[in-house]
């Protein structure tokens, strides 16, 4: 992948980044150019990545304007995560690895939709926190929206995730008896 100066990208685990100017430096007694990439997330910062290693580590251009839509209504479909923390955390763990922005889409929702049903670990609260935080600024950066409108954005998603969800959950226990239902129904023949 050639990476032009000015233009933006995503790096895994960081976020958007602005390309700065290909930087020379010496290391070893080597001459080696690296990509300067300034860091857009709230943490700010700069990364230098080394021109021939571009593509090893998974860097990867921003949506297309075109892809919020499709994020969105991925981010508002309820979906399944393990009951397991270990099987959970592996999971998540490979989705955040993946840098893809609908995996991030599916870690936020997927996380918050366990948030209504039980408490998350420490852990997962940060992860959630993380990477809703790398979603809004790839979608503000994207859509040229402040990271407030772009957190409403994402907020009113996950309000239809929760809606479905809620739904859904009706629909199957009106279809499966409880207890004592069954016990009733059972004591009536």
């Amino acid at each position: 992948m050639l990476l032009t100066p000015g233009s933006k990208i995503v790096y895994p685990s960081q976020g958007p980044c602005l390309i700065g100017a290909i930087v020379e430096k010496t290391i070893a007694e080597r001459p080696l150019s690296f990509y300067q990439l300034l860091v857009l997330s709230d943490g700010g910062g700069e990364l230098f990545i080394p021109v021939e290693k571009v593509d090893m580590v998974g860097i990867r251009l921003l949506l297309n304007r075109s892809e919020i839509p499709k994020l969105m209504v991925r981010l508002s479909q309820p979906g399944a995560i393990a009951d397991n923390y270990r099987a959970r955390s592996l999971y998540i763990s490979d989705l955040f690895a993946s840098g893809s922005a609908f995996d991030l889409a599916e870690i936020v929702g997927s996380l918050t939709e366990l948030h209504t049903s039980k408490a998350l670990s420490f852990r997962e609260h940060k992860v959630l926190e993380r990477a809703k935080a790398l979603l809004v600024c790839e979608v503000a950066e994207v859509m040229g929206m402040t990271k407030e409108a772009a957190t409403g954005q994402v907020d009113a998603a996950l309000a239809a995730r929760d809606s479905k969800a809620q739904n859904d959950r009706a629909a199957r226990s009106s279809l499966t008896p409880s207890r004592n239902q069954v016990r009733y129904q059972g004591a009536s023949r």
